[in-house]
């Protein structure tokens, strides 16, 4: 069974992107929401092994989403942030919140995602 992803981004555009990317990637991608309100409501419906979390969100920022998504019941996902500029945290920032790496969205076409979510290729 692939890995279950879902996808947080206020662009349509990016989520579009995102979803073919991850399941060409062999991720089964569960849901996909706009912004953290919604990234909430689809985790406890879908619960989520990964999660690809923009960090600049129209309700909060990522870190706050992931504490909030790491918080929630049930096994915490692994949690990759973007953004289109550097996240302006350090590596220990981003891990006390439960968030495994950074990538630049322009680099997220060519970034091995199996391993960067700790999960084996297929």
């Amino acid at each position: 069974m692939p890995p279950t992803a879902l996808i947080v981004d206020d662009d349509t555009g990016f989520r579009r992107a995102a979803r073919r990317l991850l399941a060409a990637r062999g991720f089964a991608v569960v849901a996909e929401a706009a912004d953290a309100g919604q990234a909430l409501a689809a985790a406890r419906a879908h619960h989520p092994d990964c999660v690809l979390l923009d960090l600049h969100l129209p309700d909060t920022d990522g870190l706050s989403a992931a504490r909030a998504l790491t918080a929630a019941p049930g096994p915490a996902p692994r949690i990759l942030v973007t953004s289109t500029e550097p996240p302006g945290y350090t590596p220990a920032d981003l891990a006390a919140v439960g968030i495994i790496a950074f990538i630049a969205k322009d680099h997220l076409a060519t970034a091995d995602l199996p391993t960067l979510f700790g999960f084996t290729a297929a």
